[in-house]
């Protein structure tokens, strides 16, 4: 803000000295005052009647009288008062000029200027990744001169987290030492850590970790999640289907994410052998078939994956419906059907045809990301059983 504000005070200032410089410099020849313009009118009226005197034009004693006269008018109108410049005050002018100049121009620009946006703009730099990575780093070096300040390296272990680089964010989480020993969420997180850093075994600290999160707080999400995943891991269905419902009652119904729990609970219990109370069966005709892993990627999948399936009417780019649910054992069934549809106005048994692909996300977020691995897009008639879907790319 203060790099326009000073450059424009300047071009202020200038445009003032332009246009007052006649009356901050005036002129060295001074203007006449009126006492001076009315001693050279009588005097040339006293010239004149001197004339006409000589002439014998008048008499003596008119001439007495109407010189008396003369005199005392020249002595009536060249008072002292008169004795000023008939241009007047050029200081006076000039202040009031100053005012004027800088009121309008202030009511103009704040009636039609933004200085806010201004300042905005000029304050804004770009973030890059590299400009993240150069702060975690001089916070890293910050936090080696203060090794006492456990609540610096738990905040420094959520940003390793958030780089990726999830072996320094296991140390960091480590030096925190007791600050996140009364803190469920950093508990979840650091298990998170060290499951991802092994491979996606909970075996050990991680599954310590979970269970000291739920012991504080038997709600926290992510412990509740976790917690699911890892008797998922360990082929415990019923302890991963209750974890996961726990989860699922906190959730909004109707969402993604409420959706996605529902599809792991639903595999988790499918493979246990277990019943559920309340089956749904799916309304109107849909696709289903199975969900193939390359080879290649199967190094890539971590715990905490999702798989998107995701049908478009083709030709668009709105999803009709998506199934979402946990990155686990390949292959893996899947149903596309009405009670995934993104519109129930727009139901997907609508659709005479639909633009199906798979996408197995970090996030889980809808927008995809580079890393995310993909399947390519086919399009499949509704109603369709079998299907086969390969995901055997990265998207870049």
């Amino acid at each position: 803000m203060t790099s326009f504000l000073i450059p424009a005070f300047l071009l202020l200032v200038l445009v003032m000295l332009l246009l007052l410089r006649p009356f901050i410099f005036p002129a060295k020849s001074s203007s006449t005052s009126r006492r001076q313009m009315n001693a050279t009118i009588y005097r040339e009226e006293l010239d004149k009647l001197e004339a006409e005197h000589t002439a014998g034009a008048i008499t003596s004693i008119d001439y007495e009288i109407a010189h008396a006269e003369m005199r005392q008018r020249l002595f009536q109108d060249t008072i002292e008062g008169d004795d000023r410049e008939v241009t007047g005050s050029s200081k006076k002018t000039a202040l009031g000029l100053c005012i004027f100049i800088v009121l309008l121009s202030s009511a103009l620009y704040f009636s039609l200027g933004d200085v806010v946006r201004v300042a905005q703009n000029n304050s804004e730099k770009p973030v890059t990744q590299e400009g993240v990575e150069k702060m975690v780093a001089e916070f890293a070096i910050k936090m080696e001169k203060d090794p006492g300040n456990l609540k610096g390296w738990a905040m420094l272990a959520r940003s390793y987290r958030i780089l990726g680089r999830d072996e320094d964010a296991a140390k960091a989480y480590a030096r925190a030492g007791s600050f996140i020993d009364s803190d469920p969420q950093l508990l979840a997180d650091y298990a998170d850590v060290l499951a991802s850093n092994a491979n996606g075994s909970f075996v050990g600290k991680p599954s310590q970790l979970i269970n000291q999160a739920l012991k504080l707080d038997p709600n926290n999400m992510m412990a509740l999640w976790l917690s699911g995943t890892a008797s998922y891991s360990a082929k415990n269905y019923k302890a991963a289907v209750q974890s996961w419902e726990k989860l699922a009652q906190q959730l909004p119904p109707n969402t993604d994410e409420a959706r996605a729990i529902q599809g792991s609970i639903a595999e988790a219990r499918s493979k246990g052998g277990l019943t559920t109370s309340a089956p749904v069966a799916p309304t109107g005709k849909g696709i289903s078939g199975k969900i193939e892993l390359s080879a290649d990627l199967k190094s890539k999948i971590k715990p905490g994956d999702i798989v998107m399936v995701i049908a478009r009417k083709p030709g668009e780019r709105m999803p009709v419906a998506v199934l979402k649910a946990s990155a686990t054992d390949f292959p893996m069934g899947f149903i596309l059907n009405d009670s995934l549809a993104m519109n129930p106005s727009a139901p997907l048994s609508q659709l005479s045809e639909a633009s199906v692909e798979v996408r197995i996300s970090k996030t889980g977020m809808a927008k995809p990301e580079a890393g995310d691995l993909i399947s390519s897009v086919q399009t499949i008639k509704v109603g369709t059983t079998n299907v086969r879907l390969l995901v055997d790319q990265v998207r870049q």
